[in-house]
């Protein structure tokens, strides 16, 4: 009986074997389809934009090394100018608020009311929502015949040209873009305040700290990092900004073009039989370099606090 036991019991050695055999770039196999998406999407459009740069290529032809003259050309186009002038504008007026605004709305529903699951899926379904029907939508309600002006003739104030003014053009988008986003920025924020321990509020209440007081040395304290990680993405999204303006202010950018952003004169010039390939692709260089440059401000920032 024991050697017939010993027979049939499996042996050991071989799958050890096997396992010491492993080739040691078995683990980028695993890794290789995600490194091929990244390289043929992210790398290698990236390098080719930065190369077109320097040249004179078109769409229909390949071009020659020109050097800086695309970005010699940049600094005598008016219409760069106003591009970054809009997309920096819409960095000023988009970023704080949906730095402070979500934070609030997280605070209001964080609390555990009834009713209140129906208010998040309220505020998060912008966010899920196509830019596109968004857009449209609220460009019928700012039309000169829309819902808003309606309301505004109603109550004395007059019909406003929300979709023809300049200024009120780009305001108007940017109420767009964040009514889009506060919902996104809101979960962000409702899994930042889960980690705030109660007892801090609790303490806070004893010392006799009121509602606002609170906020201040508690809550906006205990999310720091988290509105920073916001300011970041809102910041870089908010100057690539090009749906909400393109929709509502239509392919020319509004009146004489006065609303065209960085991202929509790229759209522009580097589109058609005839699109300047490489000029585009240099205000394009100049959008990645400026986000970058926002993006590391914020972190400065940051740290300077921390210090």
């Amino acid at each position: 009986m024991k050697s017939s036991s010993a027979a049939t019991a499996p042996r050991p050695g071989p799958a050890r074997g096997r396992i010491r055999r492993q080739l040691p770039s078995s683990p980028w196999l695993f890794a290789a389809p995600g490194l091929a998406i990244v390289g043929i999407f992210i790398l290698y459009p990236f390098v080719s934009t930065v190369i077109n740069s320097f040249t004179d290529k078109r769409t229909l032809l390949p071009g020659e090394y020109i050097g800086l003259d695309n970005f010699r050309e940049l600094l005598h186009d008016e219409m760069f100018w106003i591009g970054l002038r809009n997309s920096t504008l819409y960095v000023v007026g988009v970023v704080p608020a949906l730095v402070l605004l979500p934070l609030l709305l997280a605070m209001l529903v964080q609390k555990h009311i009834p009713g209140i699951t129906f208010f998040r899926s309220a505020f998060y379904t912008p966010v899920v929502a196509s830019v596109v029907v968004v857009g449209l939508i609220w460009v019928w309600m700012l039309d000169e015949r829309g819902l808003v002006n309606a309301v505004l003739e109603a109550v004395g104030v007059g019909r406003l040209g929300f979709l023809s003014d300049q200024w009120l053009l780009l305001f108007s988008a940017m109420a767009v873009t964040v009514w889009k986003g506060l919902g996104y920025y809101m979960i962000i924020y409702l899994a930042a305040l889960a980690n705030v321990p109660r007892e801090l509020h609790e303490a806070a209440a004893v010392d006799g700290a009121g509602a606002v007081r609170r906020f201040f040395t508690v809550t906006v304290p205990a999310v720091r990092s988290t509105m920073v990680l916001v300011a970041a993405l809102s910041s870089v999204a908010a100057f690539k900004v090009f749906s909400e303006v393109y929709l509502m202010a239509g392919p020319n950018g509004g009146p004489a073009g006065e609303d065209t952003t960085l991202v929509m004169l790229v759209q522009r010039v580097g589109t058609g039989l005839t699109g300047r390939v490489g000029y585009a692709s240099a205000i394009s260089v100049v959008v990645f370099v400026v986000t970058v440059a926002l993006m590391l401000l914020v972190l400065r920032a940051d740290r300077k606090e921390d210090a």
